[in-house]
């Protein structure tokens, strides 16, 4: 199972949510909006993003790799470079 697990059905929300607002950045271009209007727009939508991605890294610590880390082995190593990847990627981002 996955870290996420018993959150699923909040984060697909979540995930719908942001979807909807990359629709209206769409309709947005196609009606001819603001720049700024769009670009306020783009940054909810980032940021909504961006809280996702820290919501599902915080899971994947919490269960995967505290498991990993109390199993011990290669598997540990395994999962905090995989992890300690995954946030240089989103600190880049």
């Amino acid at each position: 199972m996955a870290g996420y697990g018993d959150t699923k059905q909040d984060h697909l929300r979540r995930l719908r949510r942001i979807e909807g607002q990359t629709r209206g950045l769409q309709r947005m271009v196609e009606d001819d909006k603001y720049c700024i209007d769009i670009l306020t727009q783009v940054s909810a939508a980032t940021s909504a993003l961006q809280s996702f991605a820290l919501s599902l890294l915080e899971e994947h610590l919490a269960h995967c790799v505290a498991e990993a880390t109390r199993n011990g082995g290669p598997e540990a190593q395994e999962k905090i470079k995989e992890a300690s990847d995954a946030i240089a990627r989103l600190v880049r981002s």
